[in-house]
């Protein structure tokens, strides 16, 4: 049984929905519906507390949320996720399962939004992204996150995205920060190498790219890189695992500390909802993912080099 249809399950069984409307939410938004059952396996969002419902900048997708464990004092490390979707579609609010699921943990979780196309192409969600994360080193620590111990984490489209701005320095540049404002990134399911264009969503994305290798995050691997965890499926087939062979082929050839990771039997799809509730039980994900957070989070950690060459 697929994903779809064990979450379908999941939703009879509580008794949330009738057959024919959780068949609708599935078609409308699958991840809103992966969402709600998560919340309701969790029992509600009484674990997290929500701090902020935020834009940064005026399109209805330039928007994030912000969340802590109910009940955190201090300041806690932080993870902020950007959402997949072909970099046409999705929404942060459906991911707040990321939220319940990391901030069980202790991170503050930022949950950000970028514009989509048509509205945007290459690069608006790279300078979206930028601009998310100037928000968070302004705005994070009174509300509890340190945005001196920032990870990001992405999928699927989200992933190239967090990935870009972890590797390409012009981004974080861009909005004034730091080339070391980010401790680490976890790249889940990520294009990272996808010349020539030879999809829809590649094709409207960056088609009209003047400098179609400068897109690619293999050709911004640099020495001085932050940390990387990517993790991927051998049974993706919409973005195949050789992306992130390639990315780490290229990460160690620099010197770049990075874990590659593949997961038998895992698609596309798969490797995000197994973090969520109805699919926990199959932790190879998140058991990837927690040490390498805490690992590039914890205080003191080593950050980039400012004297590496530039």
């Amino acid at each position: 049984m697929g994903w779809i249809g064990w979450t379908l399950v999941c939703l009879l069984a509580l008794g949330v929905l009738g057959y024919v409307g959780v068949r609708h939410a599935l078609q409308s938004n699958a991840v809103a519906v992966l969402d709600a059952a998560d919340k309701l396996l969790n029992g509600g969002d009484g674990a997290i507390r929500q701090v902020a419902v935020a834009r940064y900048g005026g399109d209805p997708s330039q928007k994030l949320e912000m969340f802590v464990p109910q009940g955190a004092k201090g300041v806690l490390p932080m993870v902020m996720f950007v959402h997949g979707g072909s970099w046409a579609s999705g929404d942060p609010h459906d991911y707040r399962f990321i939220a319940r699921t990391l901030c069980a943990q202790g991170y503050a979780v930022v949950l950000a939004g970028y514009r989509l196309y048509p509205q945007a192409r290459y690069p608006g969600m790279l300078e979206d992204g930028a601009a998310a994360l100037r928000w968070v080193h302004d705005h994070a620590r009174r509300l509890g996150g340190d945005p001196d111990r920032l990870a990001l984490m992405g999928h699927s489209a989200g992933a190239y995205n967090v990935t870009m701005l972890t590797l390409d320095r012009q981004w974080l540049r861009g909005v004034g920060l730091d080339d070391r404002a980010i401790r680490g990134t976890v790249a889940l399911a990520g294009p990272f190498d996808f010349l020539p264009l030879d999809s829809p969503a590649t094709v409207n994305s960056f088609g009209k790219a003047q400098d179609l290798p400068a897109t690619q995050p293999i050709n911004h691997v640099r020495a001085d890189a932050p940390p990387l965890l990517l993790v991927t499926g051998d049974a993706d087939t919409r973005v195949k695992p050789r992306n992130s062979r390639r990315l780490a082929e290229l990460l160690t050839r620099a010197g770049v500390s990075n874990q590659p990771i593949l997961l038998e039997g895992v698609t596309h799809e798969k490797i995000i909802m197994m973090f969520a509730r109805p699919f926990l039980r199959d932790a190879r994900a998140v058991d990837a993912v927690l040490p390498f957070l805490r690992t590039v989070t914890a205080p003191g950690a080593k950050v980039q080099d400012p004297a590496a060459p530039r």
